[in-house]
C-alpha cells in the first residue's frame, strides 16, 4: 500500500477524526476507506484535536485496545 500524498479536504479530515473517535469503528476501516494507515491517523488527529483532547483519545484507544484484540 502506498501513502497518500493528496492534501485532505477539511470535510475529509472533519470524517476521519469522527470515525477515530468512534468506539465501532476500527484503524483498518479508516485504512480501507480513506488510505491512512494507523500512524498517519494518531498524526491527523495529534493535528486536529487540542492536546487533552488527543490524550484522552489515546487513553481511550489504549485501554479498549487491551481489553480487546479488534479494537483499534
Amino acid at each position: 500500500m502506498t501513502a497518500r500524498t493528496a492534501p485532505l479536504d477539511p470535510a475529509t479530515i472533519s470524517e476521519i477524526i469522527e470515525m477515530a473517535l468512534s468506539d465501532h469503528t476500527s484503524f483498518t476501516q479508516i485504512r480501507d476507506l480513506h488510505g491512512l494507515s494507523p500512524d498517519q491517523v494518531k498524526s491527523l488527529m495529534r493535528a486536529e484535536l487540542a492536546p487533552g483532547s488527543y490524550r484522552t483519545w489515546r487513553k481511550r484507544v489504549r485501554t479498549f485496545g487491551d481489553r480487546r484484540e479488534n479494537y483499534k
